[in-house]
């Protein structure tokens, strides 16, 4: 449950945060975003052998499913606006399965961190991607809470030995935060930084990034507290985008590559490499943003598309629908 705000004390939640509970502020550090359920899983993938994986993400899966009703009500609305509605039985497996694909797309993010874990990943318009990485330039890669996002940032950095930028939200309990900035300190490649918002400098440090040729990996999808936004298309209806990747396109005057990873079985994955989007750069800032944000959204449409149950927004985005 990871990616959602935190900056101190009680936190307004971010624009697409989870679906809260009146429940978060009793039981703390074990309610559903608090510190021990990261240990746990971490634990859990770290020491049990494969079959004792398979009934840990089983058991997981199963009590978090009856254990959050709100977040269970969010995906429901969500997918009714994405796949049409549907009845009763059909409703809660649509919801179960998007629970048990989220378990595992966690699971194996933290699988990466142990040693002889080996993953099959096949590249879909890999193209697009070759041309950026052998132009010399920096690129962004934009992506969507769609599938293991993180595993596919990191593919430049060992593919292409590029340096690779990732930005990230800060966990919503603090003791969750520190323990996730841990792993990653004891485990990230030396050419794969991640970068937490919130950092007053962090627009400077992508901008000169991007400048050295090296890559910058966001959200397209997920408004920051108090960030820019602007309303785009979306499965027929408006929903609020960040501002944010596409003014740093333009100022650093490079492309925007969409990609998406999507899980296709046991650590087995297909990264989806879509066409670069350019912003434009006239007069007319505003109009710049606005062209280039449709197309990434359009991108992003057809991406949960091919796997709605691994669009992982826990959070009702349509209230009114």
């Amino acid at each position: 449950m990871d990616d959602v705000g935190f900056s101190g004390g009680d936190p307004p939640s971010p624009p697409q945060a989870p679906e809260g509970s009146r429940w978060r502020r009793a039981f703390g550090r074990f309610y559903v975003t608090g510190v021990f359920w990261y240990k746990f899983h971490f634990w859990g993938v770290t020491h049990l052998p494969q079959w004792g994986i398979f009934l840990f993400v089983t058991l997981f899966t199963t009590f978090f499913y009856f254990a959050l009703l709100n977040i269970r009500r969010a995906i429901a609305s969500n997918l009714e606006q994405i796949l049409g509605p549907c009845g009763f039985l059909t409703r809660e497996l649509r919801i179960y399965r998007t629970f048990w694909n989220f378990a595992w797309c966690l699971t194996e993010r933290y699988e990466q961190f142990r040693p002889g874990r080996s993953f099959d990943t096949d590249i879909e318009g890999s193209e697009h991607w070759e041309s950026l990485a052998e132009s010399g330039r920096g690129f962004i890669f934009v992506t969507s809470h769609l599938g293991n996002w993180e595993m596919g940032s990191t593919l430049p950095a060992t593919r292409h030995q590029k340096t690779v930028h990732l930005v990230r939200e800060q966990e919503m309990d603090p003791s969750a935060q520190e323990f996730i900035e841990g792993l990653l300190a004891r485990f990230s490649q030396s050419n794969y930084v991640t970068h937490f918002a919130g950092d007053l400098e962090l627009a400077l440090k992508l901008f000169e990034a991007l400048g050295r040729g090296e890559i910058v990996a966001l959200q397209a999808d997920r408004p920051r507290v108090d960030g820019r936004t602007r309303p785009a298309n979306l499965f027929g209806k408006t929903l609020d985008f960040p501002v944010g990747p596409y003014a740093l396109a333009r100022l650093a005057d490079v492309d925007l590559l969409p990609v998406f990873i999507l899980r296709k079985g046991r650590r087995k994955y297909q990264v989806v490499v879509r066409e670069p989007v350019r912003v434009p750069r006239t007069e007319d800032r505003n109009a710049d943003f606005g062209e280039s944000l449709e197309k990434v959204a359009c991108e992003v449409e057809a991406a949960i598309r091919r796997a709605p149950y691994q669009f992982f927004c826990f959070r009702t985005l349509w209230p009114d629908a």
